[in-house]
């Protein structure tokens, strides 16, 4: 057997660094609600930019778009990851008669990931509209 391991103290300077790191985490937190608010006015501001005009500023749909408020729409049969490709691909037509969707230029993922999440927030608050309307 060798000689038993040398235990060190930690030093002010490894902990200092220590708490730096752990108060730059809790900054970066998403659980901030503050931060969620902020996030939520950025998405609802993007979508009324990028996605409005088809979708309608209520997510209720127009006659160019479908409406984002519809259970067709709900995160277990679109996840997140359908309305990604739909901005970054475009979507054929199916669920809506308007045609195929284009994908729409000038988003950054962090964007899109606001986007989604105000889409979620509103989906939530207004609930989700049975399918096919009627």
């Amino acid at each position: 057997m060798g000689p038993a391991p040398i235990r060190r103290r930690p030093t002010t300077l490894t902990i200092a660094a220590c708490e730096l790191v752990a108060l730059a985490a809790g900054a970066c937190s998403s659980d901030d609600s503050t931060a969620r608010a902020s996030d939520s006015s950025g998405g609802a501001e993007l979508y009324g930019q990028s996605c409005a005009s088809c979708h309608g500023a209520d997510l209720r749909g127009t006659d160019q778009g479908p409406s984002h408020l519809s259970q067709v729409d709900a995160p277990d049969h679109h996840p997140d990851a359908s309305f990604r490709a739909a901005v970054t691909q475009g979507s054929a037509a199916h669920h809506w008669d308007f045609g195929d969707m284009p994908p729409v230029e000038g988003l950054s993922d962090e964007e899109i990931d606001l986007i989604i999440a105000y889409v979620r927030e509103q989906q939530e608050t207004h609930g989700l509209d049975p399918y096919p309307p009627g």
